[in-house]
């Protein structure tokens, strides 16, 4: 085989360059250009695909939308409707009432129905798709507008086999809470789905239940919320519930089914299956899915005839190189060797660049030849200035090493000649100021044991205290296994200088600082509180210059989860807590 290869080679080595040129650009440019042809219509397929999706997708958020401006119409009325004084106390009385005869559940009468009246008289709400309003007692007393006073299907089992139905118990579960429900609960037609509400007695603390409100709306609301463009696209509503998924509306013809089938994710699967590109989004209100469906043939149609242009295209374009390469290749060769013998030149070192090259392709390469020959004389000049910096920095690092030295050879002398003349408390001060710098510097290290912070926080609270004549007291309830644990240095420090600063200090007398570290859920949490003045706007430490270094050290360190929470109550003291997981 290498033998074969060896001799056909010499069969392709052409001598003129033109030649060479011509046959490479029939080989590489026909067949790519076929195969751009293909990948192309497959892009504009995919592209066609994605940019529906992502409109259809806007079309569902906005349908969404406008639903959620309906839906909170509903909800207002649910709202206007419970907490009416009236109301309330008609079903008070009604729920005292007893049933006569026992079996029976009665209505609730005109006041009630007068009530409702009024209220939708009194707010200007769109009704246009309210087809009926029930409001029962808890004895299934009803009084409805838009339907006469009865139940549909429970009106023939009796209508205290509601409280045994799966949407009364969802409902009384919600406690208040508006619930929406895909089909009319009274089961009497598909063409409108309800939404139920518990009535609570707000006038007792317990707020316990006194009604319930039924609210029916007519489906056509979707109708007006999905406004369709074409014949080969749906809208549903389905609504998800962990026993399935019933269907709220359908934009075709196909009939709805209201019960409780299969899942979600086999739905949407069998849509597919049957050719549909999908979109979908969640409606915030009601929590039910939207869907918009497209026919992929449809869809795709169009997709197919810009594949076949693009092809013909493509090989149009490819016989037209083919035909132009032969006349362009010799004005290309040309000011190819010419550059060819510029980087010979430039190798041997006598190069002469021009002032500059022809306008052309070649003509570019030209120029970013001589501009790499220039940047590369600048590099080589910055080189030189670079070794000179590193040796000066060097320098500069020697010198730096040196000064915590002498500052704490200067430290150590004030600690001695203190205590030669009984100055105690300056001793003191020079001690624990160079165990602070000692700290604080920790030979370079970023990171320090939580108990070598601590005993910088006491050595920095020694330096406050012999300033303030011991006004401040310290408490510190660490666990043991804690203070073992590595975490980045001058984390509490900062905290501790900010409770002196902004609560302490201001403060008439003494005052306590309390510093808590525990380690809980794979979490770090420290919190120092003081009992200072306080502050009404946090904002004044929150935005400074310490609290934000530490939180962005935190999420540097810890990551994005790392929190710095304050809490301050005047003239009953700060509370700062971070938490964060060590081992990020």
């Amino acid at each position: 085989m290498k033998n074969l290869l060896e001799r056909l080679l010499p069969l392709f080595r052409f001598r003129r360059i033109r030649t060479r040129f011509l046959v490479a650009m029939i080989v590489l440019a026909v067949p790519s250009l076929m195969l751009l042809g293909f990948i192309s219509s497959n892009i504009t397929k995919n592209m066609i695909t994605d940019i529906n999706s992502r409109n259809n997708l806007g079309h569902l958020q906005t349908s969404s939308e406008v639903a959620d401006l309906l839906f909170r119409n509903i909800q207002n009325l649910h709202l206007s409707i419970v907490t009416n004084d009236a109301v309330s106390a008609n079903l008070r009385r009604s729920n005292a009432r007893p049933l006569i005869p026992p079996t029976s559940s009665g209505e609730l009468g005109d006041e009630a129905t007068s009530n409702l009246q009024q209220i939708l008289g009194d707010r200007i709400v769109d009704t246009r798709y309210i087809r009926s309003i029930c409001l029962f007692d808890l004895k299934f007393r009803v009084s409805c507008i838009g339907r006469s006073d009865d139940t549909g299907q429970y009106e023939t089992t009796g209508r205290s086999t509601i409280a045994y139905t799966a949407w009364y118990k969802r409902a009384y579960e919600a406690q208040g809470k508006v619930l929406y429900f895909p089909a009319d609960v009274f089961g009497e037609t598909n063409r409108s789905f309800s939404t139920v509400k518990l009535v609570r007695d707000e006038s007792v603390v317990t707020g316990k239940p006194i009604g319930l409100l039924v609210i029916n709306i007519d489906k056509q609301l979707f109708g007006n919320v999905f406004q369709s463009s074409g014949p080969y696209e749906r809208f549903l509503a389905l609504d998800a519930q962990k026993d399935g998924v019933a269907t709220v509306y359908n934009s075709s013809n196909d009939p709805v089914t209201t019960s409780y089938t299969s899942n979600l994710s086999d739905r949407i699967a069998g849509y597919e299956q049957d050719g549909y590109l999908i979109s979908r989004y969640t409606n915030m209100t009601t929590g039910w899915t939207f869907l918009h469906l497209v026919q992929r043939h449809a869809l795709l149609e169009q997709s197919n005839q810009i594949a076949y242009a693009t092809i013909g295209i493509a090989a149009m374009m490819g016989l037209i190189a083919i035909l132009l390469s032969y006349f362009i290749s010799g004005s290309i060769t040309r000011p190819l060797l010419q550059l060819k013998k510029l980087m010979l030149d430039w190798t041997q070192g006598t190069l002469q660049l021009p002032d500059r090259f022809a306008r052309d392709e070649v003509g570019t390469i030209g120029e970013t030849f001589k501009r790499i020959v220039i940047e590369n004389e600048e590099l080589n000049r910055r080189l030189i200035q670079t070794e000179i910096k590193e040796k000066e920095a060097e320098l500069r690092a020697l010198q730096a090493q040196i000064k915590p030295h002498f500052l704490y050879n200067t430290l150590d002398s004030i600690y001695w000649m203190a205590t030669l003349e009984n100055n105690h408390e300056v001793a003191r001060m020079a001690v624990s100021l160079s165990e602070t710098f000692k700290l604080s510097l920790n030979k370079g290290k970023e990171s320090i044991t939580v108990y070598q912070e601590l005993k910088h926080i006491e050595h920095y609270l020694n330096i406050q205290n012999i300033r303030f004549n011991n006004r401040f007291i310290y408490v510190e309830q660490v666990e043991e296994t804690v203070k073992g644990m590595e975490v980045m240095k001058l984390l509490l420090q900062p905290l501790v200088e900010n409770a002196i600063y902004h609560g302490l200090e201001p403060k008439v007398g003494p005052g306590t600082i309390t510093l808590t570290g525990t380690y809980h859920d794979q979490q770090l949490v420290f919190t120092v509180a003081d009992d200072g003045v306080g502050m009404e706007d946090i904002s004044c430490i929150t935005h400074g210059y310490g609290l934000c270094n530490v939180l962005e050290r935190m999420k540097l360190a810890y990551g994005p989860e790392s929190v710095l929470e304050v809490r301050s109550e005047v003239n009953r003291g700060t509370m700062i807590t971070l938490r964060f997981r060590p081992g990020y």
